[in-house]
């Protein structure tokens, strides 16, 4: 059965920590404006893990992007913890894995990960009353970048510089830079894509054991459904032409997670019902001569 839209993740008692209202996007490329978002909401209760995923060109990327407060809608509003996107990313609130990571060739992993820790402390002054408090596991995992790399895997290679890393350690290096910040939220816009199958497995299970203990609120941008299915606790699909939210799937799965559920029937269950939104999305767009 295909889920209608709805509030995404937000029950009676539940106030969103990531709230996109009613967001509209249009870009001017060539003979006429392209919509990129239409109308969009997004609802993020607090240490969640939620997942975005669409066909290209459904505005996955350009709804992270307003968030992360590096564009603005044209219409509609986007608020962290009640504050603008500006405000919130002023006061590192908001941590960003693009799906390349930006690493400092001259350092070697673990000051790669330590170059922050000066930002962190004095955004830990700028961040307001109002911002919720890390707990004591949060801070000892988030404020030790030693323990936080060997959790991703990476303790054997911690003076290595990026050169001499492959493409996977060097995601998980800039993954470890993001949650050293001890960001409220961290926004993730495909960060496995590159990688093999074997390795992107692997990396998924590590950052969700990091999460796990974390608890940090996650959106997660990625075109495949087992990982979104994996990882999350709400799955957001979306559809093109425009960029719209089609439905939402909440994931039932235990935590905390392994790799014996990429086997198993319940995680098959999820991934249909997503699949069956996708392609819902897809035949009504074709219909309509989008």
């Amino acid at each position: 059965m295909v889920e209608e839209p709805a509030d995404l993740g937000e029950q009676p008692d539940e106030q969103p920590f990531v709230a996109v209202r009613d967001a509209c996007k249009a870009y001017d490329d060539g003979p006429r404006p392209v919509t990129a978002l239409h109308h969009v909401d997004l609802h993020v209760p607090r240490g969640r893990f939620v997942s975005v995923i669409g066909p290209s060109g459904c505005g996955k990327s350009t709804l992270l992007r307003l968030v992360a407060g590096l564009e603005e809608p044209d219409s509609g509003e986007v608020r962290i913890c009640g504050q603008t996107p500006a405000r919130a990313t002023e006061r590192k609130m908001v941590g960003f894995v693009p799906q390349t990571p930006a690493l400092l060739p001259w350092l070697d992993v673990l000051g790669n990960v330590r170059v922050l820790e000066k930002v962190n402390r004095a955004a830990a002054r700028r961040r307001p009353a109002t911002a919720p408090p890390s707990s004591p596991e949060r801070c000892d995992l988030a404020g030790d970048p030693v323990e936080l790399l060997r959790r991703l895997g990476l303790g054997e290679v911690l003076h290595a510089r990026p050169g001499q890393l492959s493409g996977g350690m060097r995601q998980r290096t800039a993954i470890a830079r993001a949650f050293a910040l001890q960001p409220q939220v961290l926004l993730m816009d495909e960060p496995f894509s590159a990688l093999d199958e074997f390795t992107r497995e692997a990396a998924q299970l590590q950052l969700l054991d990091v999460w796990q203990e974390l608890r940090t609120t996650v959106v997660f941008v990625t075109h495949s459904i087992t990982e979104a299915v994996l990882l999350s606790d709400t799955v957001v699909v979306m559809a093109a032409g425009p960029g719209r939210v089609a439905g939402t799937v909440e994931v039932s799965l235990p935590r905390p997670r392994h790799s014996g559920l990429l086997d198993s029937s319940v995680l098959h269950e999820h991934e249909h019902r997503v699949r069956e939104l996708l392609s819902s999305a897809w035949h009504a767009g074709a219909a309509s001569g989008r």
